[in-house]
């Protein structure tokens, strides 16, 4: 427990001066690391045709974001299903399937990386060490951006002193905070991790798979063949991008992807690090400390909570082995390395954060470990992906001041703009959007068993369809791994809920922040809501859990819950 204890505590000390950072490199004032980075970024805007001097509207905004995503999707699918052609392919791999490869590409473009391949052994060089590890900058950088752009609208827009009410506000420019975000934040910090996690033995090198005597002279396996490349670079912003997508199939479960304690430790910051930055950068932004109390007060109860109950799940039993060995902590799945404790935690936080990444095998932890990675994904706001999960988090507090206004009787108002029907009617949407969405999907793979793939029966087989189709629409992209997804079927249909999860969720705020921030600004008064305190701290938590409890509690109890008392009663797995 010590560890737990001491890695968030790390992570949340690095974090706030990473946020105050955040803050500085995306405000319209300078900032010392425009010596730094000026000159780098100018070559870069001129390389694309851009000026960085434009501002956008929501509007424009969202256009952007949608055209640069369509056009890096289309690049993608094709390097993947063309590698075999291409260069950096020493160790000649093959083409993927249209299926596999489209599947890939927008698990990537969408900050998701599902996997239903094995890294290692099925993408060149090419694909894995510059497309994927190049998608994994700038895919979380894009979702940073427009939570920038929503924080401005949340205060009114660039323009707020100078505009009109009801003209257009500037939120800023899309590509110039995307490219802030890679070159100012995500690189640098990546440059770090690398360097350590290369000192700790994980790969760095563009040489073709190593082949090595076996240790084992009584095995009849003589030689063995080792992928390695340039695993250090991915992993690093695999964890810091909360991409999750690992070089090696197992993920950092491989030894050669997480050999050691402290490079678990490393990882484990890593994969926490920039949304809780996030939480301090939105109140650096919106100017109100309060703000950011709140959020991170909320959050935190939260993930305490999350990593409370799958710490204490996991060293219980398995039920799988009783009779069999002696009473203990849950090893199925687990690295020895680590532990059941340390990976707990690592279960939790990827969940949490939209990350993805595993350095255990979720398919193994108890029913109660399941049920809680899943509710992380389902709130999908604690912590949450870089940049997208606090725009989900402030989905809940526009949902919260609404019901808040009602109960007060007052017109419902945050930070002097007013939540009127237009904004609450896209925010239903995204309400109902994910139940729609995920339980839709499961119903019917579950309902046609020759497309099911499933590797279990009874509770736990419900469980597998649900978490996929949970993580595809969290841009997560942990599984159960017992699932047999490479298929058609779980290929084109996660397709569908990886940018209906990805796209409408930061779109429609964006939306609603660009109407918002051309309404009048309402003086604050006795009767305004505040929302830096603890009653608005505890409405909000109250508001998360009725609405994840509405949609998902019936799928709950036919799922982990189900399988919890099922193996309490009988003792062994159903």
């Amino acid at each position: 427990m010590f560890e737990i204890i001491l890695i968030m505590a790390i992570a949340i000390a690095l974090a706030y001066p990473l946020g105050r950072y955040m803050t500085g490199v995306f405000s319209s004032q300078p900032h010392f690391s425009d010596r730094i980075f000026n000159p780098i970024e100018r070559v870069i805007y001129r390389s694309i045709g851009i000026d960085s001097n434009a501002s956008m509207n929501w509007k424009s905004y969202g256009v952007a974001f949608l055209l640069s995503n369509l056009v890096l999707g289309i690049v993608a699918f094709l390097i993947l299903k063309f590698q075999h052609i291409l260069p950096l392919n020493p160790d000649g791999i093959g083409p993927l399937s249209w299926d596999l490869a489209l599947h890939t590409a927008v698990s990537f473009l969408t900050n998701t990386n599902q996997q239903h391949y094995s890294g290692q052994a099925q993408l060149s060089y090419l694909s894995q060490g510059t497309l994927i590890v190049t998608l994994q900058f700038v895919t979380p950088a894009m979702a940073l951006a427009v939570c920038v752009a929503i924080l401005r609208g949340m205060t009114g827009g660039r323009n707020e002193k100078f505009a009109k009410d009801g003209e257009e506000r500037d939120l800023g420019n899309y590509y110039v905070d995307t490219v802030r975000g890679i070159v100012r934040v995500l690189i640098p910090l990546a440059a770090v991790v690398a360097l350590i996690l290369s000192s700790q033995g994980v790969p760095s090198t563009f040489n073709g798979a190593q082949t090595v005597d076996t240790l084992d002279e009584q095995s009849p396996v003589a030689e063995q063949t080792i992928p390695v490349g340039p695993v250090a670079s991915m992993v690093a912003i695999k964890q810091l991008g909360t991409n999750g997508g690992g070089w090696y199939g197992p993920n950092s479960s491989n030894p050669l992807e997480n050999p050691t304690p402290f490079s678990n430790a490393v990882e484990t910051i890593a994969l926490v690090l920039i949304p809780i930055a996030v939480v301090f950068l939105a109140g650096g932004m919106l100017r109100r400390k309060g703000f950011t109390a709140m959020s991170f007060a909320v959050m935190a109860i939260f993930s305490a909570s999350f990593i409370g109950f799958t710490v204490y799940s996991e060293l219980q039993p398995n039920a799988a082995f009783n009779g069999l060995a002696e009473t203990g902590p849950n090893w199925e799945g687990k690295e020895t390395r680590f532990g059941p404790e340390l990976s707990a935690l690592w279960g939790t936080l990827t969940t949490q954060t939209s990350n993805g990444s595993v350095n255990s095998m979720h398919d193994s932890f108890n029913p109660i470990g399941g049920l809680m990675t899943r509710s992380g994904m389902l709130i999908n706001g604690i912590w949450g992906g870089v940049g997208c999960g606090f725009v989900n988090f402030i989905a809940y507090i526009w949902i919260a001041v609404f019901l808040s206004g009602l109960m007060i009787g007052r017109t419902p108002e945050l930070f002097g703009k007013k939540i009127e029907t237009r904004e609450i009617t896209l925010l239903g949407s995204l309400i109902v959007l994910p139940t729609l969405v995920i339980l839709g999907f499961t119903a019917v793979t579950i309902a046609l068993p020759a497309i099911t793939g499933n590797s279990n029966p009874g509770f736990h087989a419900i469980s597998q369809v649900f978490y996929e189709y949970t993580s595809a629409f969290a841009n997560n992209g942990s599984g159960f791994e017992g699932l047999g997804d490479n298929t058609v079927w779980w290929n084109v249909s996660c397709v569908i809920v990886l940018l209906l999860g990805r796209y409408l969720p930061l779109v429609i705020p964006l939306a609603i922040a660009g109407m918002m921030a051309k309404k009048k600004t309402v003086p604050t008064g006795s009767g305004s809501l505040s929302v830096g305190n603890t009653t608005f701290a505890v409405t909000l938590i109250a508001v998360i859990l009725i609405i994840n409890f509405l949609s998902f509690l019936p799928a709950a109890v036919i799922g982990p819950i189900g399988e919890a008392l099922q193996l309490a009663t009988t003792g062994v797995e159903g």
